[in-house]
């Protein structure tokens, strides 16, 4: 392997550009816009491994699959969607990407590694699911769900979504291959929606459970155990803001370690949606990481340059 390696977290929302329009033509659009951004990186010296975001997709499925079991067809449980997810998104991101590559005389192969990632079975986000998934609904809508047994929550001012545990990513099962694949200059996508979540039973046996893993946090996880140059979190902005949609906003260049944990306290991020993902990029720093980018797949290339995103620095 060659050159510097970075991961890349593209988000489940960023894959749907405009929430009207979730169906998968437009999917294919925003899928093929971001990988022509990643295959510039590439062009430009960086080898990759990639992970996505899935919160959009895995509520439309489990709804879709709730609707169908009152037709008498079992339902999807929520570990089988995750696989699902990723290997449909790993599909199209693996298409897009040769695509892009090919139109730069670039001949490499992309592959899809589906993720088992441990989580801790007493994890206490068990007891309180705050992960968003599935689209966004009216509080009258959320409410009506609510009342079949759903757990609902306001989305950082954007409307109602469902919620489900988001445990702490602990290991991925498959890091001997995802590392051999990339050493072997593989392009590697990895970590589809923080992974499937899986637990270690009395009988040391591992099983899926119900959950959602935050992408953003397995995806730093993946990043520092690669080792990796560079953590870029792809998402709908293209800089981090302070008092965000605010009179008083204010865009961030960069911030060190520092100031990061004195914003979040501050309470300047919301939970549903930024947070995670400042949390994410300063863990990666945190713990040896160079550096983390947040910006959106339309800037990936000025953003590496330096002339846009957020930047976070040690210090």
């Amino acid at each position: 392997m060659v050159g510097k390696l970075a991961t890349i977290a593209i988000g489940g929302n960023s894959l749907i550009t405009d929430p009207k329009k979730p169906d998968i033509p437009h999917q294919w659009d925003a899928v093929r816009e971001t990988c022509e951004h990643i295959a510039a990186m590439i062009a430009e010296g960086w080898n990759v491994v990639i992970t996505h975001g899935n919160g959009p997709q895995v509520g439309y499925i489990l709804q879709r699959t709730e609707i169908a079991a009152k037709a008498g067809i079992h339902e999807v449980p929520l570990d089988l969607i995750v696989a699902d997810t990723q290997g449909a998104i790993g599909y199209m991101l693996q298409q897009a990407l040769d695509n892009s590559l090919r139109r730069l005389g670039i001949n490499r192969t992309i592959l899809t590694v589906v993720s088992q990632v441990q989580v801790d079975p007493d994890d206490p986000a068990f007891q309180k699911p705050n992960k968003p998934i599935g689209g966004f609904m009216t509080e009258t809508e959320a409410r009506k769900y609510e009342a079949e047994g759903w757990h609902v929550m306001e989305d950082a001012g954007r409307g109602w979504r469902r919620v489900v545990a988001s445990p702490k990513p602990l290991a991925f099962q498959e890091m001997n291959a995802i590392r051999a694949l990339i050493m072997s200059d593989y392009i590697v996508i990895a970590g589809g929606g923080g992974g499937i979540p899986v637990v270690r039973n009395a009988h040391g046996e591992l099983r899926g459970t119900y959950a959602v893993i935050d992408k953003d946090r397995a995806s730093s996880l993946l990043a520092r155990t690669l080792r990796a140059d560079l953590f870029v979190i792809s998402t709908g902005v293209e800089k981090v803001a302070l008092h965000f949609n605010k009179p008083e906003q204010k865009f961030l260049d960069q911030m060190t370690l520092a100031e990061a944990q004195q914003y979040m306290v501050e309470g300047h991020f919301a939970a549903g949606s930024m947070l995670p993902k400042i949390e994410a990029a300063t863990d990666f720093v945190r713990n040896g990481g160079p550096q983390a980018i947040i910006t959106d797949p339309p800037n990936l290339a000025r953003a590496l340059r330096g002339e846009t995103g957020t930047r976070i620095i040690p210090g």
